[in-house]
């Protein structure tokens, strides 16, 4: 069983040095106060921000009123690179970031408000400031820690081109972990079980394809179910994801290729494809509608229906270019994509500032510092993503209920939500034309009602098991329910 919380959550994905810079309560100063980059200045490889935990906090009203009910967390523990997967430290969170308490802090807020905190565990590799890393770097083969890696000579060569050691992509920052080794693998499993204690709701796994040992994921769920049942394990997975959903590993992953599906039928002609390709989106294929259901419908199919309804769907995030700038800053492409993205099955996720309608192009520049001026929102984005989310707490069976086809022509789409005797209609216009509605139900509504939308009020009606509701306008999605 994968956790039912997951099934109503809406998630919100927070770059830390990116989202806010907090105060802090008194007696608690930053650990360095200056030598950030300015706010609003782009992006580089290696500078910082200043982003905290404690600004975190300080925005959780911010986040509730947007609809989001979880957040996930990119990397927190104390590491020597802004975007923090180079850790050094897995028992402290970053100092910049505000230390332990702000963690601490942060979880007691958030739950406060009914919003859960998953974190990102990077068990595969650490940065080469890891103290077991830095001990075979002074002692070579004299260090306890040797087999904690996989060591090819000495000295090691950690700050060239080359490392001589086993590192991520051959990087020499950050050298992989030997998790055969017992020793190893005990010490990362029990940085899963530690955050638990915390009182987080769940782990998003870096990488975890590159730690090729289903028993270390097994053993991995063993130990985190043990100490929260309700915990979510959620891999970052881009592809395929059949070996590791079995339901012995993990609850569910980062569902890409559902992503890739909304954007390459919203986005159709005007979607950057180009600058898609350089990310692990991939070169995204322009859809007609009847192959986005096809693919739609085959990712419904391919793992359990627990499993589907517990997908941490996602189109965008601190690994892909933003979505405004993917679809060229059309904004009424980039509210459907959203308004899509929260009828389908699964839980919906926004990368912070896509909310707001941010631009960013290819790491960093998909990690600038979130817009806190009001005055250069995309409002309109802003209450897609607000309505929608009201919406589907609104509507359980958008949260739970089944995919079922209806209809798929050029641009429009339909299909249903049903969960047990109660069901909704959603019609996807994705096309610069009006759509006048007018396609048969297969039996759902059979006895003939009037019908409302429930995003624009507009009414309609069902006859003879068609359903026929007017026009949808250009890049609009309407969301159908019969009137009692």
């Amino acid at each position: 069983m994968t956790p039912d919380w997951v099934k109503d959550a809406v998630f919100y994905q927070i770059f830390p040095d990116r989202f806010r810079i907090g105060q802090g309560p008194a007696g608690q100063p930053a650990p360095v106060q200056g030598a950030f980059e300015a706010w609003d200045a782009p992006p580089t490889l290696r500078g910082f921000k200043g982003g905290n935990l404690w600004g975190v906090i300080e925005k959780l009203d911010y986040i509730k009123e947007q609809g989001f009910n979880a957040l996930y967390f990119c990397p927190i523990f104390a590491s020597t690179a802004n975007h923090r997967y180079h850790t050094s430290d897995y028992f402290q969170v970053d100092p910049i970031l505000g230390g332990n308490l702000a963690l601490q802090r942060l979880v007691e807020e958030a739950h406060r408000r009914d919003i859960r905190v998953v974190l990102d565990g990077v068990f595969n590799h650490c940065g080469r400031a890891h103290f077991a890393f830095q001990h075979i770097m002074e002692n070579e083969a004299a260090s306890p820690y040797l087999n904690w890696f996989h060591i090819y000579k000495f000295p090691l060569n950690a700050y060239t081109k080359h490392a001589n050691y086993a590192a991520w992509w051959n990087n020499p920052e950050l050298p992989k972990f030997n998790t055969a080794n017992p020793e190893c693998r005990e010490y990362l499993l029990s940085v899963a079980e530690y955050w638990l204690q915390y009182g987080i709701d769940g782990w998003r796994l870096d990488v975890p394809n590159e730690i090729d040992d289903d028993d270390f994921w097994r053993e991995f769920r063993r130990r985190v179910k043990a100490r929260n049942p309700e915990a979510y394990i959620v891999g970052e997975i881009w592809d395929d994801a059949s070996r590791w959903l079995q339901g012995d590993q993990f609850d569910a992953v980062m569902n890409y290729p559902l992503g890739r599906a909304i954007l390459g039928f919203v986005g159709a002609d005007v979607l950057d494809k180009d600058l898609a390709a350089k990310s692990g989106l991939g070169r995204i294929e322009s859809l007609g509608a009847m192959a986005c259901h096809h693919r739609l419908e085959e990712l419904f199919r391919r793992y359990d229906w627990e499993i589907v309804t517990a997908q941490m769907n996602i189109m965008t995030s601190h690994d892909t270019p933003r979505i405004f700038s993917i679809l060229r800053g059309q904004v009424e492409r980039v509210q459907l994509a959203f308004a899509m993205l929260f009828t389908l099955p699964g839980a919906p996720t926004v990368y912070y500032g896509d909310e707001i309608g941010m631009a960013g192009g290819h790491d960093p520049d998909n990690r600038r510092g979130m817009i806190w001026d009001e005055s250069r929102w995309h409002k309109s984005i802003q209450q897609t993503i607000q309505q929608m989310s009201a919406l589907r707490r609104s509507l359980p069976a958008l949260r739970r209920g089944r995919y079922q086809y209806l209809y798929a022509q050029d641009g429009h789409l339909a299909f249903a939500r049903t969960l047990e005797h109660s069901s909704v209609v959603v019609t996807i216009n994705t096309s610069p034309e009006p759509w006048r509605i007018d396609f048969p139900l297969h039996g759902l509504w059979p006895r003939g009602e009037r019908t409302v939308d429930r995003l624009s009020g507009k009414t309609g009606r069902c006859v003879g098991g068609y359903l026929e509701d007017g026009v949808l306008e250009p890049f609009s999605l309407a969301v159908w329910q019969p009137l009692e």
